[in-house]
């Protein structure tokens, strides 16, 4: 799983990235402040960060220049600030990328996975009964073939790639769901997601392998799987 360092003073804006990332299959440290920031990277590796610019104890730029001494690893600045001067301080800081707030979700995903990417770091790919999920490019593959699965689907199929050893309840998915659509999900739209992912992914979805319902609590995977 590919870890993620945020170092973000707004603990609301970092819940819901903690929140959206986790979800992506990524592993998030958070920071409040550059105190913090520095402490966690005496002792820690990451292979991205996200890094607010404006912070309470001085300044992302200074996280930039500790995390760019110490790892080779994309930093992506996040600032309220689209000041011409600011962007190109943190380019010359060695940012790989500056994304104005408010963002959108979707699109800083994106971002994550480009920069990780360009700079060659890939995520676990996890495999069960001929499916392949790359978490770091977001591709799923079933026989080699690539599928095409919408947004909820692929976080709902996230939710059991990374929970691989333990029954999901209905309710957790509701959640999951929920969070990711913006909107009321009921439990009527969960079945009917967790059949759209079956006659994605599996090759009965009629006798599933992949995602197997326990009857009274949810669901969980089945059969061998592996990560590389």
């Amino acid at each position: 799983m590919l870890r993620i360092f945020l170092v973000e003073d707004d603990e609301a804006i970092a819940r819901n990235l903690i929140r959206l990332l986790s979800a992506e299959g990524f592993s998030v440290t958070h920071a409040l402040t550059r105190g913090e920031a520095h402490q966690i990277l005496a002792g820690s590796q990451f292979d991205l960060a996200l890094v607010d610019i404006s912070l309470p104890d001085g300044n992302g730029f200074a996280v930039c220049t500790e995390i760019k001494e110490n790892e080779d690893i994309p930093v992506i600045f996040l600032t309220a600030s689209d000041d011409e001067a600011s962007v190109v301080t943190g380019f010359h800081m060695g940012a790989d990328d500056y994304v104005i707030k408010p963002f959108r979700p979707r699109e800083l995903v994106a971002r994550i996975r480009a920069a990780l990417r360009k700079n060659g770091r890939s995520g676990a790919v996890f495999k069960i009964h001929g499916l392949s999920v790359d978490t770091a490019s977001g591709l799923v593959k079933k026989n080699g073939e690539e599928v095409f699965l919408s947004a909820l689907e692929y976080r709902l199929l996230l939710v059991f790639v990374n929970n691989p050893r333990v029954i999901v309840t209905r309710g957790r998915l509701l959640d999951e769901l929920w969070d990711a659509a913006g909107e009321y999900v009921n439990d009527n739209t969960l079945t009917v997601y967790i059949k759209r992912l079956r006659e994605k992914i599996e090759e009965d979805p009629a006798r599933p392998q992949i995602i197997l319902t326990v009857r009274g609590t949810g669901y969980r995977l089945g059969g061998a799987y592996a990560s590389e």
